[in-house]
């Protein structure tokens, strides 16, 4: 693998503007950070050879020794060609030596290659359970609530971690003998023994869980992206999973005229004014969430029964949905969303 190197490359072009091109030890072209071919022949050589208008240098990655290159002949070049093979070599390897904490952080955002996370499995001894991944956030700064968070690692490989200013990840590996049937069950156990035992009240997106640790970046972006959406769309309750959101994540990776193009459908002019009424959206919202039943949803709201129903009968009459009807309960989701995502 040879990724660590393209990064490496990809930074030397962006803070120098000088394009390396990236040789195999066999000599196959593999890459360039401004996306070129080499206008040049590969050679064999040792040390630093310039010909054919460019100049050659070896790096060390793993193991292998690849070939590089810079367009130019002359001293300049030759001082480059030193000063980038030390650059390019140090930058790549640089996941080896980082904190454990630094190291899974970047395995989390994607910022890791295979090797790498395989690395970080066998100095960690990572078992080889399932495990998935939590997005949490709260007022404190992360390293307040990671500090509380550690507390309820009950394997030595699960893992808290500082991701952002107020938010941590949670990871957790599942065996035989776990007590949670689900990430979400733990979750919740997590969410409510937080704020009985120290007093602080979390938000936190489940990931899914996944057969192998090296997947663990796939439920961290589920797990963040579930926490993002509930924020988004005023969720209520401190446990989100990422399949309450698969609909609004499908509908957001649609092009954004795309989305204005359906709400035009399915909206006129005074049914918009009405999504801008939030007491009108909120009551409908609830009213979806308590599964269109028209009594738990006035008593969650401290709502008069005649209140909702007037409510749930002027969104018929401006929008033409009846939300005690299950299809037209499903319509005015997909509005409210694609309303919210534009």
């Amino acid at each position: 693998m040879y990724s660590e190197l393209k990064t490496s490359i990809q930074s030397v072009y962006q803070k120098t503007g000088i394009d390396v091109f990236l040789f195999s030890p066999e000599g196959k072209f593999l890459f360039s950070a401004a996306g070129e071919k080499p206008p040049f022949a590969f050679r064999r050589f040792g040390g630093v050879l310039q010909a054919d208008g460019a100049t050659f240098f070896k790096v060390l990655h793993r193991g292998a020794e690849y070939v590089c290159a810079i367009q130019g002949t002359g001293p300049v070049e030759k001082n480059y060609a030193v000063f980038l093979s030390d650059a390019i070599e140090n930058t790549a390897g640089k996941s080896l030596n980082l904190p454990r904490g630094e190291f899974i952080r970047r395995i989390l955002l994607g910022e890791c290659s295979a090797d790498d996370v395989q690395t970080y499995a066998i100095k960690y001894s990572v078992p080889e359970s399932p495990c998935f991944a939590l997005a949490v956030s709260s007022d404190l700064k992360a390293g307040e609530l990671m500090s509380f968070l550690t507390q309820y690692a009950g394997e030595e490989a699960d893992t808290a971690v500082a991701v952002t200013g107020k938010d941590c990840a949670f990871i957790k590996f599942m065996d035989e003998d776990t007590e949670y049937q689900s990430s979400a069950d733990f979750a919740n156990f997590l969410a409510r023994s937080l704020l009985e035992e120290v007093g602080v009240k979390v938000r936190i997106g489940v990931g899914g869980t996944v057969r192998h640790f090296e997947e663990i970046a796939s439920s961290y972006r589920q797990a963040n992206t579930a926490l993002r959406m509930s924020g988004i769309f005023n969720s209520g309750g401190e446990v989100h999973t990422y399949r309450e959101f698969v609909l609004v994540k499908m509908l957001e990776d649609l092009p954004e005229a795309k989305l204005g193009e359906y709400l035009s459908i399915l909206l006129d002019g005074e049914a918009k004014e009405l999504l801008k009424d939030e007491d009108m959206v909120n009551t409908a919202e609830e009213f979806l969430e308590n599964n269109l039943n028209v009594s738990e949803t006035a008593r969650n709201l401290y709502m008069h029964r005649n209140t909702l129903m007037y409510r749930l009968d002027k969104i018929e009459r401006v929008m033409g949905l009846n939300l005690r009807n299950f299809s037209d309960a499903v319509t005015f989701r997909v509005i409210t969303i694609l309303y919210k995502l534009t």
